[in-house]
């Protein structure tokens, strides 16, 4: 069975020192895939959690938040205030149940992506992987 790797294998020019290994990832550990998408997905909150309070603060500094608080009272006669709406709190609020909804979301797609590639396994024979010593 020739491949793309084993021609280019096959063609490279240049001799190595050191020993070349073919290996064939042939099965993802379930626990595995769930840990490294947890730390990820934590990575992604903690994140998440600072650009959400990085734009409030360059919104706040810019005076955005304030002009588009004048529009809408304006255009509801002042029955709506958005800088009571749109505080702090709340936006760091937000961005906490954002970050704990990526969270679940990013931990069940890791299992998912490695059950669906131990599936994937048996039809292709797995992924081919190089590996070389210098």
């Amino acid at each position: 069975m020739s491949t793309v790797a084993d021609k280019l294998a096959k063609k490279s020019t240049r001799k190595t020192g050191g020993k070349q290994v073919r290996l064939r990832l042939v099965y993802v550990d379930f626990w595995s895939a769930v840990k490294l998408s947890f730390l990820g997905a934590v990575a992604l909150a903690i994140v998440t959690m600072v650009s959400f309070f990085l734009l409030f603060m360059v919104l706040q500094a810019t005076n955005v938040l304030a002009q588009a608080g004048e529009i809408l009272s304006t255009l509801t006669d002042g029955s709506v205030d958005l800088e009571s709406l749109l505080g702090l709190p709340q936006i760091m609020a937000f961005g906490a149940v954002v970050s704990i909804l990526n969270l679940i979301v990013f931990t069940v797609m890791g299992a998912v992506v490695a059950g669906i590639y131990n599936l994937a396994v048996k039809v292709t024979g797995g992924l081919l992987v190089g590996f070389m010593s210098n």
